[in-house]
């Protein structure tokens, strides 16, 4: 591993202890810049569980979704780069800054690997399908042997080709209907739910026996093509990819008549998954305040409380506050940076960034040990995608080694003080700098 992680000391009753700094860089620096082979091998939550301690200390996260980007030409700014965060800039010159990677160099990530690797959550080693995140979002109880599946209403032209992929994100009032129009679509031996989720969202959780989740997404990721079909990549999903096709079938004739979701594509196949929670590794009592169901979905499959019914920042950060007693660590999710992102809009990423920023404030009049800003992935929307670049991270606390960085922003992440590393590792230095890790060893 070549990636460097900066060196947080440990935020303790009395201040930053100098000797935990030096334990720390012992502990993620050896021979240079290599980390020895058990290290690697270490399982880190079996490491956080022995080492977590309990104080009053808070966590914030908060997650501009797709946060990274690209300039438009050659020697351009960033989305990033281009607007104007005072209130972040002024949070990096009280922090540490750095490019995290989402899952490995090179690798585009979905939103869910995304998200668990800013919980410490190896994306590698623990794989969650869309459908279930989704499904948990909304509050579906998942049980053992479902397959939910997302599904997004897409508009097909007269040659069946997908003229718009979102349905040109067709407003919630309008697509609740017709997601509940499905409800007819029957397969023997399958019991089916159908649900809405938001705009062009909505679930379908297929239950029965000889069902497996690993089933290819319909979803072609371009326009001008028809969408696919569903395909089995083990023998214990053939099933679940029939079913499917079924679906499909029938909804295609329920569909045809709307005039814009007249048909839909599914994704994300995925069975109930199940991980450990953020109370076993890491001690916390953890709350998530998001808007859109597939991050509250996320939340709740790590064991965190999903509070309020925020619909906005300004709602988001009364959640918070209202809540401040009763949590150790809250997730605040912003998902507008990622969507005027995949729309490939620059001028409104910039100005989705500018309301963010303007939301930074009434975080930190609430005096959190620990802040922390970032995103799930990069999208660029010179690509309106996911990509692979490393995102910009800011990382605030009271013991931090500042990098005397001024802005928060691509460049500055690229030479501020924690360096590139996988975003995995980005909970261990929360915990450290909030006091919440002993000592490792002797």
């Amino acid at each position: 591993m070549t990636h460097l992680i900066g060196f947080i000391c440990v935020r303790l009753i009395g201040g930053c202890s100098k000797s935990s700094e030096g334990e720390n860089e012992e502990y993620t620096k050896q021979d240079g810049d290599s980390i020895t082979e058990s290290r690697m091998q270490m399982d880190t939550h079996d490491l956080t569980r022995k080492l977590h301690t309990k104080n009053d200390s808070k966590i914030v996260m908060l997650v501009a979704d797709g946060l990274g980007g690209l300039p438009n030409e050659v020697g351009g700014k960033t989305e990033l780069e281009a607007a104007n965060t005072p209130n972040l800039d002024a949070l990096a010159q009280r922090g540490v800054q750095g490019l995290s990677i989402p899952v490995l160099p090179g690798i585009a990530p979905g939103s869910g690997p995304g998200h668990l690797g800013l919980f410490g959550y190896d994306p590698l080693k623990y794989e969650i399908g869309r459908g279930a995140l989704e499904a948990t979002g909304i509050g579906f109880e998942l049980q053992d042997g479902d397959v939910a599946i997302r599904c997004n209403f897409c508009t097909l032209d007269e040659n069946g080709n997908i003229a718009d992929r979102r349905a040109g994100r067709i407003a919630s009032e309008l697509s609740a209907p017709i997601a509940e129009s499905l409800r007819q679509i029957q397969v023997d031996g399958i019991e089916i739910f159908v649900e809405p989720v938001k705009e062009h969202r909505f679930v379908v959780v297929l239950r029965g026996a000889g069902l497996g989740g690993n089933v290819l997404d319909t979803d072609p990721q371009a326009t001008g093509v028809p969408p696919l079909d569903p395909v089995a990549t083990d023998a214990e999903s053939e099933k679940t990819a029939e079913v499917a096709k079924e679906f499909l079938r029938q909804a295609s004739e329920i569909l045809k008549d709307q005039p814009q979701a007249n048909f839909h594509t599914m994704r994300g196949f995925a069975a109930k998954p199940n991980l450990p929670t953020y109370e076993e590794v890491y001690g916390l009592r953890a709350a998530a305040v998001a808007v859109y169901p597939m991050y509250k979905g996320l939340a709740r499959l790590v064991g965190m409380d999903v509070v309020g019914n925020a619909s906005n920042l300004d709602e988001q950060a009364a959640v918070v506050k209202e809540n401040w007693d009763d949590y150790d660590f809250f997730f605040v999710h912003f998902k507008y940076t990622d969507s005027t992102g995949e729309d490939g809009n620059f001028d409104e990423k910039k100005a989705r960034t500018e309301d963010f920023d303007a939301f930074i404030p009434k975080i930190l009049e609430l005096d959190p040990t620990v802040v922390i800003v970032t995103g799930d992935h990069s999208t660029p929307s010179f690509l309106a995608n996911h990509s692979w670049h490393p995102v910009p991270t800011l990382l605030s606390s009271d013991c931090c080694r500042y990098d005397n960085q001024t802005e928060f922003n691509e460049s500055s992440a690229r030479v501020g003080g924690l360096g590139q590393f996988e975003a995995k590792h980005l909970m261990t230095l929360a915990l450290a700098n909030a006091g919440r890790l002993g000592k490792y060893g002797a």
